[in-house]
């Protein structure tokens, strides 16, 4: 049997394969594990020598495993550099000694690009790991693309979500099985917020699907069908990124969409939704 080769997988990507960088960081490293930890693994990569990525618009970055083998984390695209001074360092970060102005900052921006193989698809880095960047074209067999978990729901009360999140949620029954389960088994109270101009939207969910019937219905049409939502959209099509989707109470199925919609106005009046937010009744 033919091996698959992670250049396979970019291929089937828009990538010029000759203007990608491969990354292998090492947990055995003290600075990057401490790093990694702390939740920095983007700073510690954007730290690096000067020149060193003269003609790469695009760094993959992997970080090891067991043996030789390493760990897709993600694509980024590399938007410049500039002296690796203190001034650019993240509060918190806790190699202060890389910010010395001796190297280079680059700016990434992490991208979609492979989004789906993060975390999942493992490669052969080589014997070579002490060459610990190489370039794409430098074939590396995939060891493995692992199943995707069932991502469990985190419950009503901890329910915080972008369009983003609340999109992939709604897109992929099979991964999301537990949250169709729980968003659909009742009715509720649900908020959106403006993330921009912090202001509220008061909802309620009372079809056949409960809470996520209505939510479903704010991915697909992106306003939900609410006016001043609508209005907003109309004046800035690409603003429903930025909503926030959370829930205030859920009831039982059982009570009377009457009840619901009452309920509803409470929470109206309480966050003052009509006055100073996007409810317009």
């Amino acid at each position: 049997m033919s091996a698959l080769y992670f250049s396979d997988i970019l291929k089937r990507t828009d990538l010029d394969i000759k203007k990608v960088k491969l990354i292998r960081h090492a947990k055995s490293d003290k600075n990057f594990r401490t790093c990694l930890e702390a939740g920095f693994l983007e700073a510690y990569t954007s730290v690096q020598r000067k020149n060193f990525s003269p003609g790469y618009d695009y760094w993959i970055v992997f970080v090891s495993d067991a043996g030789t083998s390493a760990v897709l984390e993600g694509c980024y695209k590399v938007n410049g550099s500039e002296p690796n001074t203190e001034y650019l360092m993240p509060e918190g970060f806790p190699n202060r000694e890389m910010f010395n102005g001796s190297g280079a900052y680059y700016h990434l921006e992490k991208t979609d690009i492979l989004k789906d193989f993060e975390g999942r698809l493992i490669i052969n880095w080589g014997k070579s790991t002490r060459m610990w960047h190489q370039k794409a074209t430098t074939e590396k067999e995939i060891l493995a693309i692992q199943a995707k978990t069932k991502i469990s729901f985190t419950g009503y009360e901890d329910t915080i979500l972008s369009y983003e999140e609340l999109k992939e949620i709604i897109g992929n029954k099979e991964l999301y099985a537990e949250w169709h389960a729980s968003l659909s088994s009742v009715y509720g109270i649900y908020l959106i917020t403006d993330t921009i101009s912090g202001k509220l939207y008061v909802g309620s969910a009372y079809g056949n699907q409960g809470i996520l019937q209505r939510w479903t219905e704010y991915v697909e049409t992106k306003h939900g069908g609410n006016k001043k939502i609508r209005q907003l959209l109309k004046e800035d099509p690409e603003r429903y990124k930025h909503f926030q989707f959370s829930i205030l109470q859920v009831v039982s199925m059982a009570m009377k969409p009457d009840d619901v919609i009452r309920l509803e106005g409470i929470y109206k009046d309480k966050l003052k939704s009509r006055e100073f937010g996007l409810n317009d009744n």
